[in-house]
């Protein structure tokens, strides 16, 4: 077992952070199962910042990153290659002083009253931290969600519901209602999560799921619809993604552009911004400008300036 084998606890004495297991079966692509998985995750909720851990991220590439390297691989007519560490998070080595109960099927008889020291890391922690379908052919690479868009139309039920051609009403007003009737706000900010995730290879959504998100706090009836018109319109366009083409130049081309006052509860503008590798999407923004332009022409140099500023990134 791999906890065994990467000596990740010995026994200790001290306070406890409590371990639970978590039983997963995991399919293949057809809905077959491969195996039954079980690990164990600790509760990470006890742990207090700066004495059980002092940061909490993972060192992971940018997604704008990853898309500038799919589009130089196609270019140079390179094959791209996807490795795993197995257990990647077993592997860690903790530096602060970490105690555990003795998880369920592990328990020393001899010393009841004991608990662990962890050596490493354990799934759950704040020091431990989804996907991209890449193809690769000879004339290019096409990379896409297909997989975790059906995933998240079957998770909020929305697999068999109508479909809609665009993803939102044009001049939808998602303005805040005195007169609001209030909905679910843990079910409706899995649901702009969730789409948030899908932004990573849809420049389509990128505009009206950034909008919907400003409506976490205060949301109403409407805004919930706006959400599920998404999910609606995603189910028609599940196989849509970003095409890498080998055969073009890598010249960067960047664009800008601006709504003046579009915000209908602050009259801030929304910054949009794209940046191409000749015919290749590598980045894309949607943005609310920080503050109200007095006019179209101090909007349009604030989304320049943004623009640039990964323009700068993506030349460094």
């Amino acid at each position: 077992m791999a906890y065994r084998m990467g000596s990740i606890w010995r026994i200790g004495l001290s306070w406890i952070i409590t371990l639970k297991w978590i039983y997963k079966v995991k399919h293949d692509k057809f809905g077959g199962i491969l195996k039954n998985k079980a690990r164990f995750v600790a509760r990470d909720y006890r742990q207090e910042e700066g004495i059980d851990f002092e940061e909490s991220f993972a060192p992971v590439a940018r997604l704008d990153a990853i898309q500038n390297f799919l589009a130089f691989a196609a270019h140079m007519n390179m094959v791209a290659y996807q490795m795993d560490v197995k257990t990647t998070f077993l592997n860690d080595i903790l530096r602060e002083e970490v105690y555990v109960s003795q998880p369920e099927g592990f328990v020393d008889k001899d010393n009841l009253n004991h608990v662990y020291k962890l050596k490493k890391a354990l799934y759950g922690f704040k020091q431990a931290p989804r996907a991209l379908q890449i193809s690769q052919s000879p004339r290019g690479i096409f990379s896409n969600q297909s997989k975790y868009t059906l995933e998240s139309l079957k998770k909020y039920g929305m697999e068999s519901n109508d479909l809609m051609d665009t993803p939102m009403v044009e001049k939808s007003k998602l303005d805040e209602d005195p007169q609001r009737k209030v909905v679910d706000p843990t079910h409706y900010r899995g649901m702009v999560g969730t789409l948030m995730y899908l932004t990573a290879s849809r420049l389509d959504l990128t505009f009206v799921v950034c909008m919907c998100a400003r409506y976490q706090e205060k949301l109403i009836e409407k805004h919930l619809h706006a959400v599920k018109r998404i999910f609606k319109y995603i189910r028609g366009t599940i196989d849509r993604g970003l095409w890498y083409p080998k055969d073009s130049s890598i010249a960067l081309t960047a664009y800008a552009d601006v709504d003046h006052v579009g915000c209908q509860d602050t009259r801030r503008s929304t910054s949009g911004s794209v940046q191409l590798l000749r015919d290749r999407l590598v980045s894309w923004s949607s943005k609310r400008q920080k503050s109200a332009a007095i006019s179209s022409t101090e909007a349009e140099y604030i989304a320049l300036f943004g623009c640039y500023a990964q323009v700068l990134w993506m030349r460094s």
